[in-house]
């Protein structure tokens, strides 16, 4: 009874309230589309509609980078706000995230997510007029009935203000729609990453932002049955809404193909009704598992993206000669998002029966070849501890096998099918769980790809980007206990003459940056050696007390850090070795503390910038400069003696300033180059960088390229855009040998796999040390890549050092902190920063 007077009550109180809530127009004081909303503004608006309406709740469930709060909205009817937690619960309930059975109540739920891209600035004020109409029209109170709605109105408030505030800064009193105004050319980085310049619509799966791990908890909670992602793409294109391009990736249930059809429908009634034009089923796949509408879709909702053309101010004119306006562009993506929630709504109880039989399906009979993937507990105990915190915050089960036991299987490291022996201490990973088609696009051998023509990398598998032994079985394999992170071990001797710390990981780099910034002095070893009957290998850190007498409790300060810092603890008495270099031999290196600068700014791309910068601050807690390049020419590069320059193309590096760079290096300075930079190097005075090692290759090459223009000179006009994939590669990995005697290879195996994003291809390096090639016929591991492009790849170089005086030069062909997920690449990097000299 009294739960039938509060629904009562709240009916009331809202009937009553949405008749006197006001627009967005009549509380911000200004028409929408008239100026780009701040965010706090937006957020003010969300809040006032709270406070108005007892059905509507906001909760803040994050901050980003620079303190801007992160919001989402729930939109209910009466009844179903009342007991809101009794639906969220039976929802869990169907996907097996939450044990027991579900009531009879099915009620759907829809999360519109808003502004990914800070400069696709449509959608926030979409978002807006959305919550509006779902409030105070007749449509949107009836659709509630049986909906639930959530709206995250703004993923990239940091990215949004930058972009609101530039252009609120330069619009024009008289509207102008030229492309050429200063309010329709934003400045570097631009709007679209957030604090730290990242895409944070290709981190859905990996989680290095603080916005999508913020998000992802929240998201978790509620497991929406359908998803929108709003964009903008470039402003000359019509409306794009769902059905989604090939390639669809084969855990794609036939429903979710179905239900996007009838939401494309449903939304090309309102756009036929308004002579609006819109396209479907082009450029936009689902492949990549980070995106906003693969992530949702691979975790069982029906994820879309729906892009606007836009991305400039409130007004550019087309090349049709019609100006669009951002009243047009945010109108557009109103309807969407309410023809989203009438298709759900008129659908709602098939709704959550494809959902609840879509992970039944996951439970009982999963997609996929591959039913259990063996990670091997002899890998280091650093990368386990990364990867399944990473696996939890993804809701993903996993144990020990808990026996050993005989089994069959995909090798990872022979990319071969093999005989193996399962241990005790193995961790295993089934796919008879709630999210197991998220797991086989994550760690299947080969990812299936229905068409090559796609919108993102091809390839991501986690056992290459961590580098780790393990296997894929066919066999269903049940964790039989729960896995425990293994902890850090000390072995002190009572007189320390030497601390030793093994090399192997991202945080030992980080172990090792935290001891330089404490002012301790340290060596690496450049060889191999035995002590105490314990084998280290080229790159264990060595803390003498020796050098280090300035250090106020010297024993206790270096075993807080490791203590700290989780690090095994070895010591010894002697400096005398049972086996290799001694510790005062040249072969143990003293490590010198790096002064780094990073270029910013035009010319550099501003996400591989943000890559570098988060890496510094974020994942290793070292300090930088940052140099913006219309300001290099004017700085002192004796205060820095590492200079990184991220992917780019800089027009700043003429003869003068190739000359001023040489000099800095040859007397010790450290130049470490990634992607696209190694351009304005290559083939330069002074670099021994070069496309092809001799002229004869280059001749051979260019001759080969002729002949297939030739071949290629007969393809029909429409065949054209498929035909040029093979000249391509679409982020595939690639084995490459390491030369792990060499410092950039210190802590690797014999061999490393590359991440491949471009067709950028260098010779090896006749007068350098080619510390990573690819040598003979390169064929990727996984992921696609164009015979052309396999071809040139073959007998490349992937990464290597040139010695140049006191200093070096490091070289990058492929980036290492790509959406900074590739593991063993950031070790690798922090090699080139902290180890080679």
């Amino acid at each position: 009874m009294k739960q039938f007077f509060t629904i009562l009550f709240l009916c009331y109180a809202s009937m009553a309230t949405a008749q006197n809530i006001k627009s967005p127009d009549e509380f911000l004081g200004y028409s929408l589309g008239e100026r780009f909303t701040r965010h706090h503004e937006m957020i003010d608006y969300f809040k006032y509609v709270d406070a108005q309406m007892p059905n509507v709740q906001v909760t803040e469930y994050g901050k980003t980078y620079e303190s801007r709060p992160l919001i989402y909205t729930i939109i209910a009817s009466p009844e179903n706000f009342s007991k809101l937690e009794e639906i969220r619960q039976d929802n869990l309930k169907r996907t097996g995230l939450l044990q027991g059975t579900p009531s009879s109540n099915k009620v759907a739920i829809v999360w519109l997510s808003y502004n990914v891209h800070g400069n696709e600035a449509s959608g926030m004020e979409a978002s807006m007029k959305t919550l509006h109409g779902l409030v105070s029209t007749p449509q949107g109170k009836e659709w509630l009935k049986n909906t639930v709605v959530i709206m995250d109105p703004c993923i990239n408030p940091d990215g949004r203000d930058r972009y609101a505030n530039f252009n609120n800064q330069y619009i024009n009193t008289i509207v102008n729609s030229s492309a050429d105004a200063a309010e329709n050319n934003e400045p570097w980085p631009r709007g679209r990453p957030n604090h730290y310049w990242f895409d944070l619509n290709r981190d859905w799966a990996w989680l290095q932002q603080t916005e999508s791990i913020s998000r992802l908890k929240v998201y978790n909670q509620w497991m929406p049955h359908v998803h929108v992602d709003f964009h903008e793409q470039g402003f000359n294109s019509p409306y794009y809404f769902a059905p989604a391009a090939e390639p669809f990736h084969p855990v794609i249930s036939n429903w979710q193909r179905e239900f996007q059809n009838m939401i494309g429908k449903n939304n090309a009634k309102y756009f036929d009704e308004s002579n609006w034009l819109y396209f479907t089923k082009e450029v936009f796949d689902l492949y990549y598992p980070s995106y906003g509408d693969t992530y949702p879709t691979y975790s069982g909702a029906i994820g879309m993206t729906y892009e606007q053309g836009g991305q400039r101010g409130v007004s550019i004119m087309t090349e049709e000669g019609d100006p669009l306006t951002l009243e047009q562009r945010l109108i557009h993506h109103h309807t969407t998002g309410m023809s989203t929630v009438e298709i759900t709504s008129k659908n709602a109880v098939r709704v959550v029966d494809e959902f609840e039989k879509y992970f039944k399906e996951n439970l009982n009979s999963p997609f996929g070849t591959y039913k259990s993937y063996i990670i091997k507990g002899t890998n280091n105990p650093d990368k386990l501890d990364k990867l399944t915190k990473w696996l939890d915050q993804h809701a993903i089960t996993y144990g020990l096998v808990g026996a050993t036991k005989a089994g069959k299987g995909f090798d990872y490291e022979t990319q071969a099918q093999t005989s193996f022996t399962l241990t005790s201490e193995d961790i295993v990973i089934n796919t008879y769980q709630p999210k197991s088609r998220f797991i086989t696009t994550l760690f299947e051998p080969q990812s299936k790809i229905p068409d090559s023509l796609t919108y993102d990398i091809t390839a991501w598998n986690l056992f290459y980007a961590y580098n780790l032994k393990g296997y894929a079985s066919t066999e269903r394999i049940n964790p039989s206990k729960a896995y425990q992170p293994k902890s850090a071990t000390n072995q002190v001797s009572s007189k320390v003459y030497a601390y030793l710390f093994k090399y192997e990981t991202l945080q030992d780099v980080e172990f090792l940056g935290q001891l330089l910034q404490g002012g301790i002095k340290v060596r690496a070893t450049q060889k191999a050696f035995t002590v105490n009957g314990n084998v280290f290998n080229a790159g264990t850190l060595i803390v003498t007390q020796t050098n280090n007498e300035k250090i106020v409790n010297f024993d206790k300060t270096i075993q807080t850090l490791a203590n700290n810092y989780k690090r095994t603890v070895y010591t010894t008495t002697t400096g005398f070795v049972d086996k290799g270099k001694d510790f005062g031999s040249s072969e143990v290196a003293y490590i010198e503390m790096p002064k780094i600068a990073i270029l910013c700014g035009d010319g550099a791309e501003s996400l591989s910038a943000g890559e570098v910068w988060h890496y510094f601050e974020q994942q290793i807690h070292y300090p930088i400069t940052q140099i913006r390049t219309n300001n290099f020419k004017r700085v002192d590069l004796k205060k820095y003696n590492v200079l990184v320059a991220p992917e780019g193309y800089y027009d700043i590096f003429d003869e003068a300033q190739l000359e001023k760079l040489n000099q800095w290096i040859s007397a010790g300075g450290k130049l470490i180059l990634i992607g696209d930079a190694l351009s304005s190097f290559a083939d330069k005075k002074g670099f021994e960088l070069k496309q092809y090692a001799t002229e004869d290759a280059k001749k051979a090459a260019e001759k080969a390229e002729e002949e297939m223009k030739k071949k290629d000179g007969m393809i029909r006009y429409e065949d054209s855009e498929r035909k040029q994939i093979s000249d391509y590669i679409f982020g595939a990995i690639y084995k490459v040998n390491v030369d792990n005697s060499h410092p950039l290879g210190f802590g690797l195996d014999n061999h490393y796999y590359s991440l491949k994003t471009s067709t950028l291809r260098y010779d090896f390096m006749e007068n350098g040390w080619n510390v990573g090639p690819i040598k003979g016929i390169a064929k990727p591991v996984q992921g696609f890549a164009g015979f052309k492009a396999n071809k040139k790849m073959s007998n490349s170089l992937a990464f290597g050092v040139q010695d140049k005086g006191q200093g070096s030069i490091v070289y990058f062909v492929d980036n290492p902190l790509f959406r900074c997920f590739w593991e063993q690449g950031k070790f690798v990097f922090g090699n080139a920063v902290f180890m080679v000299r």
